[in-house]
């Protein structure tokens, strides 16, 4: 099972991808980075997508009608689309809080929304944290 810097590395062989994290959604903190970053700096990037992240894992309107597990992440994954890319925060369920998300930074040009989201599923399933 892959820690937290081959789960990044594997992201970034997906096609077209340009940067990756691992967040905390709470904190706003980047527990790993690579590759590239929207703005150039990680930090300001993970505190950002972390603001998003919480907006929609704290508010209900986003939650399963039929309830939530409260081991699960309310919310699988986030879509953010641009001119000229996609942002996928992916949560991560882990044995503690399961406030942390992978975020990917995709080119639209290079890269493949549906792709991307069936492998970040799967790497956030193999995350080991811990």
């Amino acid at each position: 099972m892959p820690g937290i810097d081959e789960c990044l590395l594997e992201a970034m062989r997906l096609p077209g991808a340009r940067g990756a994290a691992l967040v905390d959604w709470t904190s706003g903190l980047a527990l790993g980075t690579v590759g590239e970053s929207p703005g150039g700096d990680h930090e300001a990037t993970a505190a950002e997508a972390a603001e998003l992240a919480r907006l929609a894992a704290e508010h209900g309107a986003f939650t399963p009608a039929d309830g939530t597990d409260d081991a699960d992440p309310p919310v699988e994954d986030l879509i953010i689309s641009n001119r000229d890319s996609y942002h996928l925060p992916r949560f991560v369920r882990t044995s503690f809080d399961s406030s942390v998300f992978l975020h990917l930074w995709l080119t639209r040009a290079e890269g493949n929304l549906a792709l991307a989201r069936i492998r970040l599923g799967e790497m956030a399933g193999r995350l080991v944290l811990g």
